[in-house]
């Protein structure tokens, strides 16, 4: 038992660090492949990467229910937030984009309530004011800072706000999906799905290719090996074996590690409104993890002595 935790732990900061490292990779790309072409790239790339580690077979598949869950895992988180992520990184920088994406956990308390029927305790509702709050700041930033180096349009911050729901769905549906398969044949499935959905997309991906420096293909290669194969497989043995909750409290960690790679790679400074706008967003999805205590019991021989 304590192997697993121990184990959880150095898998959830690898996926730390290489979804960190996703946000600079797809922001760098940004002007080489279009949003659609560049998740498609990912996915062949991944799947490609996993296929020797997952060796899928009639057995290991999942079947019936399993199937649809990870189908839905696939086409929410795999393609729709990619999709969505890409296209917000044209008008968003990185660090500011980690910092709205992760308003997820939030959010996937909030749809708990809906789908789970956990309810709506205080903390959540008022988590989630605090933490689109700081969406708004974010959203507004860039005409209170116009000598940040960063960029932040409003159109980004829709479509990021977009991508933090699909990868909360995403995030809901992979939990159960677990159940039925292991992590490397979820996300090797997944890969193989999402590509299959994204296959409009390949014409635009070859013209890419094409003209893509070789900086730009090593970048997509990146991307496709370690956030994607590596970082998703990371993320979802840790998954199997803790809380949704207490994996995604680790994905705090992302917004400050991508924000730092991305001042040194590629000069990005967000606007000083983003940072407070970003903290209020980390701070809001904080106060919707808060429970209150339950009621102590009190033991027979205890309540004498009080008395």
């Amino acid at each position: 038992m304590k192997t697993d935790r121990d184990l959880s732990l150095v898998a959830l900061l690898t996926t730390v660090v290489l979804w960190a490292s996703a946000f600079v990779g797809i922001r760098a790309v940004g002007d080489t492949y279009s949003p659609g072409s560049l998740t498609l790239g990912r996915l062949v790339i991944g799947a490609a990467a996993l296929t020797l580690f997952a060796r899928p077979s009639v057995r290991t598949l999942p079947r019936g229910r399993g199937l649809l869950l990870v189908a839905v895992y696939a086409l929410t988180w795999s393609v729709g937030y990619n999709v969505a992520l890409n296209a917000a990184e044209r008008d968003l920088d990185a660090g500011t984009t980690a910092l709205i994406v992760n308003i997820a956990p939030a959010l996937v308390a909030l749809m708990a309530g809906f789908v789970l029927k956990e309810g709506f305790p205080r903390p959540l509702i008022v988590g989630m004011v605090v933490a689109f709050g700081g969406v708004a700041l974010i959203a507004l930033s860039p005409d209170h800072d116009p000598t940040a180096t960063a960029t932040t349009t409003t159109g980004g911050v829709v479509l990021c706000v977009l991508a933090a729901v699909l990868y909360a769905v995403g995030a809901l549906v992979q939990k159960p999906a677990l159940a039925f398969v292991s992590p490397v044949v979820c996300v090797w499935l997944g890969c193989v799905i999402g590509a299959v959905a994204c296959l409009p997309f390949a014409p635009g991906l070859v013209d890419g290719v094409r003209s893509a420096s070789g900086e730009d293909l090593l970048w997509l290669l990146y991307l496709g090996v370690f956030p994607t194969a590596v970082g998703f497989t990371t993320w979802s043995y840790a998954l199997r074996r803790i809380s949704a909750g207490q994996a995604a409290s680790t994905t705090y960690l992302v917004p400050a590690v991508a924000t730092a790679i991305s001042w040194i790679v590629l000069d990005e400074v967000p606007a000083a409104l983003s940072f407070v706008g970003g903290a209020l967003c980390l701070v809001g999805v904080a106060i919707t993890r808060l429970r209150r205590r339950a009621p102590q019991p009190v033991v027979a021989g205890q309540d004498r002595e009080r008395r």
